[in-house]
């Protein structure tokens, strides 16, 4: 049974404009690994969901630096000529793990951020199946954070919380649209 229903399932996917992305510029920042799906419900409507995830730590004792991070948001994007081509732009809401910083920073700082997010660019076609997109985002919310004084001795040097505006999407992204 489950054999058959999956082929259907793809079949009425891919009539209904779904893409996959990757952004480019996120293996760029210390190999962060990303994906993001999304959906077409009309003409000038997306709806799309991704996650970033990043659990490398590079250098040896003297120079370590991280940005680790489990990140995952959900969103829509408005085209204001047609669906997967064209300007647009989009809002989101986003969740962050992040454990980030240096041996050669003042403090690395680890914590929980959530809150909202606009981003724009341009899609451009490549072929009916292949996109390439770029664009530029910002999000603001709430963090809750713990900074320690280095990555390796964990002494606690501040907690707390507070509000954050934050670039957040820098895009070169590579989609695939069935």
């Amino acid at each position: 049974m489950m054999i058959v229903a999956i082929p259907a399932l793809w079949t009425a996917a891919g009539a209904q404009n779904v893409a996959l992305s990757t952004n480019l510029a996120g293996y760029a920042f210390l190999g962060t690994m990303n994906l993001e799906a999304s959906y077409a419900l009309a003409q000038h409507w997306s709806v799309n969901a991704g996650m970033r995830y990043n659990p490398f730590t590079f250098g040896a004792e003297d120079s370590v630096i991280q940005a680790r991070q489990q990140a995952y948001a959900l969103g829509a994007r408005y085209w204001p000529w047609h669906i997967y081509s064209g300007w647009w732009v989009a809002g989101k809401m986003q969740y962050q793990e992040y454990n980030a910083g240096s041996s050669k920073t003042a403090y690395t700082a680890e914590g929980d951020r959530i809150g909202s997010g606009l981003t724009g660019g341009y899609t451009f076609m490549l072929n009916p199946h292949l996109n390439f997109e770029v664009g530029l985002g910002v999000w603001a919310g709430y963090d809750k954070y713990v900074r320690y004084e280095c990555p390796k001795c964990g002494r606690i040097v501040g907690e707390g919380s507070q509000f954050f505006l934050l670039p957040d999407d820098v895009l070169l992204m590579l989609s695939y649209v069935f």
